[in-house]
């Protein structure tokens, strides 16, 4: 019997705590919720999600290496990031995507251009495939879809 392909989806600092960290900035809906809105589009594309999340740097890194040996084997289309603050000074998780060739989509509830301005700048852009910013958890889906396409199997096709 073969394996169904996957779709990690990672998620890092502080978003263990969404539906309660400021729901005026990052909505009301738990990570466990996402989590299974993520896991529904996975399986409309015939993928397991598998989904994780970190406080820690290091773990991300490790998972960002999983996923692109996953991916260049065939058993996983990429994953879609939400490194949270690291996107903002993690040159360890640019380089591990960069170096594992991990297909990425990065994603972000919020429109981090509109914030602060040290989230303006992301480490990961320049290494994923895309990015999704400022549609609430609707994102996630989106990032999904986007990192099937480019995976060819779907509307667009590869790049």
């Amino acid at each position: 019997m073969a394996s169904v392909r996957s779709v990690y989806v990672l998620h890092g600092p502080n978003l263990n705590l969404l539906g309660t960290r400021r729901p005026e900035v990052y909505g009301t809906t738990t990570l466990a919720d996402l989590e299974a809105r993520c896991a529904a589009r996975a399986a409309e594309h015939g993928l397991e999600a598998i989904c994780r999340q970190s406080n820690h740097e290091g773990e991300l890194v490790d998972w960002i290496h999983e996923v692109g040996a996953a991916a260049r084997d065939g058993r996983s289309v990429g994953a879609v990031v939400n490194a949270g603050a690291y996107t903002h000074t993690s040159i360890a998780l640019h380089d591990a995507v960069e170096g594992s060739e991990c297909p990425v989509v990065e994603v972000h509830l919020s429109n981090v251009h509109a914030r602060e301005p040290f989230r303006h700048h992301s480490f990961l852009s320049p290494v994923a495939r895309g990015v999704v910013v400022g549609f609430g958890v609707t994102g996630y889906p989106l990032a999904i879809d986007g990192l099937v396409a480019l995976a060819g199997g779907g509307p667009g096709g590869p790049p």
